[in-house]
């Protein structure tokens, strides 16, 4: 066996058209297909790739989970630094970032709006300014 890749996380919200709305808004992604579930939700796309899987839940999104939820963080890697920071200026987004020079890349650290904390990063030495 190998594993080639992360393909997607898996969001509870209780929040979920606040959660769609940020994800499309702040990160850039589209809302797309999504199967025909029988419970609400939605998934997120970053070009042809649903990466964000959001499950509608009436209760805590932490109620009902295997045990407690446990995700620290999940990273996406992306270009636009530069567009990027100042769409997070303009929504008045707060956000921190980390220079990694060992590893070459800079982080901003995010959350969205059930707290789940994301970072993105980008090519230390990028400067081009591409949407994400």
């Amino acid at each position: 066996m190998h594993i080639g890749k992360l393909d997607h996380v898996n969001l509870r919200t209780n929040k979920l058209d606040e959660m769609i709305k940020w994800y499309s808004t702040i990160l850039g992604m589209t809302a797309g297909d999504r199967p025909n579930f029988p419970f609400p939700g939605a998934w997120l796309y970053a070009g042809d790739q649903a990466v964000v899987h959001l499950v509608g839940v009436d209760a805590d999104p932490g109620a009902g989970s295997e045990t407690e939820l446990k995700l620290e963080h999940f990273a996406l890697s992306a270009t636009g630094r530069d567009t990027f920071e100042t769409r997070l200026k303009k929504h008045e987004e707060a956000f921190e970032t980390v220079s990694l020079k060992d590893v070459g890349i800079v982080q901003y650290n995010v959350w969205d709006p059930e707290g789940n904390h994301i970072h993105i990063d980008f090519q230390i030495d990028e400067t081009l300014s591409q949407v994400i």
